[in-house]
């Protein structure tokens, strides 16, 4: 099972919608998944196999984190082509 944090600002609205897309993804590609969604204060603290945000946030994560930068939190058509073959990867390792 992969284990995702969804990021954004205040981890109140655009966070829970990039979850749901997440979520949905992964049904969608046969990968089990647990997904979260969190403010970025909170994001750094939270123990995850993969980050999700957008650009300004991608910063905050040490090299170390596996981070995927997406460039929508609710358009699927612009979210699924990069994460896609992250989750993918990740279910093969």
């Amino acid at each position: 099972m992969i284990k995702v944090v969804t990021v954004c600002g205040n981890g109140i609205g655009s966070s829970l919608l990039l979850r749901l897309k997440v979520e949905a993804i992964a049904k969608d590609l046969g990968i089990e998944g647990e997904a979260e969604s969190c403010d970025s204060n909170a994001a750094v603290g939270k123990n995850a196999d993969l980050y999700v945000t957008v650009k300004e946030f991608k910063d905050i994560f040490p090299e170390t984190a596996n981070v995927c930068i997406v460039e929508s939190y609710t358009n699927r058509k612009k979210i699924e082509p990069v994460l896609a073959p992250v989750l993918q990867e990740m279910n093969n390792n």
